[in-house]
């Protein structure tokens, strides 16, 4: 027998959510929606959940299992007991309001997603018959076009834990569909609004999107391929552009990071405002004793750092 712990919530029985614990002798071959649909249909008619196609098509059954964003439908049941596991834990997805049980009320994933403003933008009539790409041009969207919108990467975002601003992989991943698309022809209007904050620069990189994503779309490399096109567009007067292109110029120069001159460099010689703030974060760390060398010294075999920067460039 193994035990689902699941995480209920109803507001308008309990002002806050519990805990319940249900022992469940999982069949054969039956996925973690087909245990919860078995429980819900034989035992308890209350749980709340989203489900629909039940193939990993629809997105509809997102939702934490073992602290974790996943599609119910999508995962065998006996895969979330590993290393004498006895208990699966389930709980909603995270970074939204729960509305009962594991129901999630994505109504502020959707606007953000909205606001990337997923749909080609043209300067010209459309044509009467279709617009035609090449298998490259195509090629440069695929990843992004699997994207079923079912929010695991939304869930799981560290940086939406702490700035709601934040955009979201999934938007983000979204924009880069419509970004790097041979038919639309606002690639610059889109990526300087992407530029700004709470878009782009504010991925932390931490990948968490990519291993919840049931999709090859893996948001945070569209993350990065949107940047790239930033860069070459010219939108470089953000924090984050100047932060990538200090950090590209230091390894470039001495191949290793310049702790002293980035901070500097990622704010602007010209922004005063930002660097005054960075003064008192400079005076803890000097009283702490973390300041770096004063004098930036290079890699013993620098020269074969500049080598591989000449032959990208080239």
């Amino acid at each position: 027998m193994t035990t689902f712990r699941i995480k209920r919530f109803n507001p308008e029985k309990q002002a806050d959510p519990y805990w319940e614990d249900i022992e469940y002798d999982i069949p054969p071959g039956a996925t973690l929606l087909d245990c919860l649909n078995d429980i819900k249909w034989t035992r308890d008619g209350t749980l709340s959940y989203r489900m629909s196609c039940r193939s990993a098509i629809c997105g509809s059954c997102g939702m934490k299992a073992n602290g974790h964003a996943l599609l119910a439908c999508q995962r065998q049941a006996e895969h979330l007991l590993k290393d004498g596991r006895d208990t699966i834990t389930i709980e909603p997805m995270g970074n939204m309001p729960v509305i009962k049980d594991l129901v999630v009320d994505m109504g502020e994933f959707w606007e953000k997603v909205n606001q990337v403003k997923p749909y080609l933008k043209e300067k010209e009539k459309p044509p009467e018959k279709e617009r035609r790409q090449s298998p490259e041009q195509f090629k440069l969207i695929d990843d992004a076009s699997t994207c079923i919108m079912c929010g695991c990467c939304y869930s799981d975002c560290n940086t939406l834990e702490v700035d709601k601003n934040f955009l979201g992989p999934a938007a983000l991943a979204k924009a880069q569909r419509f970004v790097q698309d041979s038919r639309d022809e606002g690639t610059g209007e889109r990526v300087r609004e992407l530029s700004e904050a709470g878009g782009i620069w504010d991925c932390t990189h931490c990948a968490e999107c990519v291993e919840r994503c049931p999709k090859p779309a893996q948001p945070m490399y569209r993350i990065k391929e949107i940047m790239s096109v930033a860069l070459e567009e010219g939108v470089t007067n953000n924090n984050g552009a100047r932060h990538a292109l200090s950090f590209v110029k230091s390894i470039k120069h001495s191949g290793r990071l310049n702790e002293n001159t980035l901070p500097v460099e990622s704010m602007g010689y010209f922004n005063i405002k930002g660097l005054m703030e960075l003064v008192p974060v400079g005076l803890r760390m000097l009283l702490k004793g973390k300041i770096p060398p004063i004098i930036h010294k290079n890699i013993d075999d620098v020269e074969d750092v500049r080598r591989i920067f000449r032959e990208l460039g080239e």
